[in-house]
């Protein structure tokens, strides 16, 4: 079964934070890719079997970076 999570992140302002929260989220087991969206702020995050989103937004907070909502 194929999962999808998107979240919207705030923070991000160029390119190398985009790669930043990608790199992190990327090394979640079970993650299949990430897309990050940069004018938006939405993260999509794809994987086969379940991601769950606390470990999405740990990712990210630990990137530096935050989930809005």
């Amino acid at each position: 079964m194929s999962t999808a999570i998107t979240v919207t992140v705030t923070g991000m302002t160029c390119g190398g934070c985009a790669n930043r929260v990608r790199d992190g989220i990327g090394r979640i087991d079970g993650v299949d890719g990430v897309t990050v969206d940069l004018p938006t702020g939405r993260v999509t995050v794809e994987g086969a079997g379940s991601i769950e989103r606390d470990e999405i937004v740990a990712a990210i907070d630990q990137a530096g970076y935050a989930v809005a909502g």
